[in-house]
């Protein structure tokens, strides 16, 4: 089938509509495809953002978990006098009321000043500096469990936290006595340890 020139120029519109219209289909199949990957990657955002609002959420919820356990723990810390600055009078006082009580036969003591606590191994102590008072003990001794009811006496009778390192005892008599003389000796080595946040006033 032949074409003629005047056939041509009857069809011209409609080559012309038909190429508009298959620019226009494309330009909208090229439009959906970019809009298409426009939502996916929105979509891969808003997800990425939900489970990051998750994540703060579950770490929120974590963190009041841990601060209500950690306050209570911080304040019977307060209390026992552990955290805050050293209570060196406190401590004295104490050990003479131990004295009233006669549960050894004698004791003198000596209390360090007060330096920064080196632990080994090292530990993160968080935001607290920790603080040692070195305090050393001599005894006179009935027998070897007045050395036990006076330690039990200072861990219940004195707020504070005293980390008691070692005793050596030795003997000053045959043993044989029957009086009420002491009949042994002890040296105990300890110290105070006193915890405080560095950025308290």
């Amino acid at each position: 089938m032949k074409l003629s020139k005047s056939d041509l120029e009857l069809m011209r519109w409609n080559i012309v509509a038909l190429c508009a219209a298959a620019l226009i289909g494309g330009l909208i199949v090229y439009a959906s495809e970019q809009h298409a990957t426009t939502a996916q990657r929105d979509r891969r955002n808003a997800q990425s953002q939900l489970a990051d609002a998750r994540n703060r959420l579950n770490m929120a919820r974590e963190d009041e978990t841990n601060m209500h356990y950690y306050f209570a723990e911080h304040l019977a810390l307060e209390r026992q006098k552990i955290i805050g600055d050293e209570q060196r009078l406190d401590w004295m006082e104490g050990l003479e009321k131990i004295r009233q009580q006669n549960l050894v036969a004698d004791f003198r003591y000596n209390i360090a000043p007060q330096k920064n606590y080196v632990a080994q191994p090292p530990i993160d102590s968080g935001n607290f500096d920790i603080h040692y008072s070195e305090m050393k003990l001599q005894f006179d001794l009935l027998h070897e469990a007045q050395l036990l009811d006076f330690f039990e006496a200072l861990r219940t009778n004195i707020k504070g936290w005293y980390q008691l390192e070692g005793c050596t005892l030795h003997r000053t008599g045959s043993g044989n006595e029957q009086t009420a003389t002491a009949r042994l000796k002890a040296e105990c080595s300890g110290g105070w340890i006193t915890v405080k946040n560095r950025n308290a006033k």
